[in-house]
């Protein structure tokens, strides 16, 4: 990749492939429309033409002099992939950036209608029953400190679940259930390489959670739980007195963090805001695996995932940062050398000097130690992003602004008060929660484009509704200020997001049949001697239970009959045999509440019980072709 692609000023070509020649048109046209929110208006014209229909401030952010261009043309690419979470969607969202276009919604752990996510045989499996989520924080695997573009990470907070997406397809292959936990909330992945993702649980309960203890929250625990990234199976717990809140990892392999805004282990809003300190829980990862080796651990629930027991004080597997109050969010900079804490009740975030934490754990020094500055930012901090030229940038949710200040002077600050760290404050609309900047989180973090993911819209969109829409507003922080040049209106609740160079990113263009998912298909073809890119069979597995094997090419399915009875299970197990770039077609069912989407060169499959006796009609819901209406078949049920 040059350094001209890097600097994302290189000219991109309007990619085409076969059928879709004749769309580029209108393409190009519904592309303009859609990326409304960074129009093509540039000079004095645009400028008085956004005055009119936008406003001022929209005129201002397109006619600005300098910082980074935010229009995309049509038929341009982005320079950047985001990865926002769901939230309540249950979701992933993938969002280019800078033009702020959504392009593309990953269904996790909810239902999905469009492409039958959640109602198709394997989703059903990885599910297991459940159909809704809160997808909450997003990460995506990492290579010596920098994304490798092979997995996305998202917790389910409400099920304290892990799931797992492959970036070649963008679709989920692995979901874990995290035992012994209750709203796991932050994740983190280890950054030195795909090891470790840390998962933490907000909430406290009884352990185990089996009855006893309801009344006496003195029993209370959480978990902060290791799963490899590899193969999605936890290793290990670590039982802490406190809830676990946000997570983070070093960039070396040594540590994990938590912050935790309960240490006063209180069950109402009163008990857990007394303390005018808290903690930043530090997991020290090699004395913990150390112990589990040697069977250190107690049993808790089934006992099928060791525990290691560092409830009550400082030790060799944990130590306790006092920092102030209610703490949220955790960050780590890009150079690895300091962790950012964020007090939501205090105007404060703390800073730890992450190579004192060696002496920590010696007991060389003591925990406050390790906290090497304290700059006030505002009221209500909850995370920081980073530029990677020494700045930080903290979402201020009750000031309703972004704090830009620098970490160098924020530690001199700590011995001088005379020495102002804050740069700017900028105001964002309205209440912000999480913020993150183009490869903030890793050690290639470039200081161009920063993301305000806020909770509330208010006036700035039409109203639709009690419901309002979110808002997701784009900076441009590549200056001495920050610049805000983009409004969005998002589907509640985007939570969290990450923002990575395209050239991180290489998704396939056709299915490559392979992963779990195949495991399941070969298995089921091999069992009935079948060739999933071939066969097109209908095969009776003994009494109620029928299995069709059908093939498509646009625009017609290789079986346009087939004969079942009332009440017979029925499996359709598709493959599209195209191999043309964005040529999907699916399998619906009239009537039965069957719907899923197969993608190029892929293989999906759905069971249902056939209806009273009669004639049902299965067409390809996914526009593939001009004869795509005819692109049907009839299932006969008979008496």
């Amino acid at each position: 990749m040059s350094d001209q692609d890097r600097e994302g000023v290189q000219k991109d070509e309007v990619t085409s492939t076969g059928r879709r020649d004749f769309m580029k048109g209108s393409v190009t046209v519904g592309a303009g429309i859609v990326g409304a929110g960074a129009l093509a208006l540039r000079g004095d014209e645009g400028s008085s033409t956004l005055s009119r229909f936008f406003g001022p401030s929209a005129a201002h952010a397109a006619s600005s002099e300098g910082g980074l261009d935010f229009h995309v043309p049509p038929g341009k690419l982005d320079h950047y992939y985001g990865f926002w979470s769901g939230g309540q969607s249950g979701e992933i969202r993938i969002v280019g950036v800078p033009s702020m276009r959504e392009l593309m919604r990953i269904p996790v752990v909810g239902r999905d209608c469009a492409t039958g996510w959640g109602r198709d045989d394997w989703s059903k499996q990885l599910l297991g029953g459940r159909d809704s989520g809160d997808t909450h924080h997003v990460h995506l695997s990492y290579t010596d400190g920098t994304y490798d573009g092979r997995y996305v990470y998202v917790n389910d907070k409400a099920n304290a679940r892990l799931a797992r997406v492959r970036c070649d397809i963008m679709q989920t292959d692995k979901i874990t259930d995290i035992p012994n936990s209750q709203g796991t909330h932050g994740i983190f992945p280890q950054r030195h390489k795909t090891g470790l993702v840390l998962c933490n649980a907000e909430f406290r309960t009884p352990q185990p959670n089996d009855g006893r203890d309801l009344d006496d929250p003195a029993a209370y625990g959480a978990m902060h739980t290791a799963i490899d990234g590899e193969t999605m199976e936890v290793k290990w717990q670590v039982l802490v007195e406190g809830n676990l809140d946000l997570c983070a990892t070093d960039y070396e392999g040594k540590y994990s963090f938590a912050t935790c805004y309960n240490s006063e282990g209180g069950v109402t809003l009163e008990g857990m805001m007394a303390s005018d300190r808290d903690h930043l829980y530090v997991f020290n990862l090699a004395a913990i695996q150390k112990a589990v080796k040697a069977g250190k651990t107690i049993k808790v629930g089934d006992g099928s995932v060791p525990v290691v027991d560092a409830r009550g004080k400082n030790g060799p597997y944990v130590q306790r940062i006092p920092i102030p109050k209610s703490p949220h969010g955790v960050n780590i900079d890009p150079t690895g050398k300091y962790a950012v804490c964020s007090g939501k009740l205090s105007p404060t975030v703390s800073v730890v000097d992450i190579s004192k934490l060696d002496g920590v754990f010696a007991g060389k020094i003591k925990p406050r130690d390790a906290v090497v500055a304290e700059p006030e930012v505002g009221l209500g901090p909850l995370h920081t992003a980073f530029d990677g030229r020494g700045n930080a940038y903290t979402s201020i949710f009750i000031d309703s602004v972004i704090t830009k200040w620098n970490i160098a002077k924020a530690i001199e600050a700590f011995d001088d008060p005379e020495v102002d760290p804050i740069i700017q404050k900028l105001d964002v609309h309205y209440q912000i929660g999480h913020t993150n900047a183009s490869l903030s989180e890793t050690k290639d973090a470039d200081g161009k484009w920063l993301i305000a993911l806020c909770k509330f819209s208010k006036d700035r969109f039409l109203p639709v509704g009690p419901l309002h829409a979110e808002n997701d507003q784009l900076v441009d922080i590549s200056g001495d200020k920050m610049k805000l040049v983009h409004d969005g209106p998002a589907y509640p609740e985007p939570h969290d997001c990450v923002v990575v160079r395209r050239d991180m990113i290489h998704p396939s263009k056709v299915d490559p049949r392979s992963g779990p998912r195949y495991d399941y298909y070969n298995k089921l073809a091999k069992e009935d001697g079948v060739d999933l890119l071939q066969d097109t069979k209908v095969i009776r597995k003994g009494k109620g239970r029928v299995r069709v094997y059908v093939t498509s090419v646009a625009p017609v399915y290789a079986m346009t009959e087939f004969r079942v009875k009332t009440g017979d299970e029925v499996q359709v197990i598709q493959t599209n045999l195209d191999s043309v770039e964005d040529l999907s077609h699916g399998f619906c069912m009239s009537n039965h509440d069957v719907n899923m989407v197969v993608n190029p060169r892929s293989t999906n499959s759905i069971t249902f019980t056939a209806g009273a006796p009669g004639v049902y009609w299965y067409y390809c819901p996914w526009f593939c072709h001009a004869l795509h209406l005819e692109m049907r078949g009839r299932m006969i049920v008979e008496a």
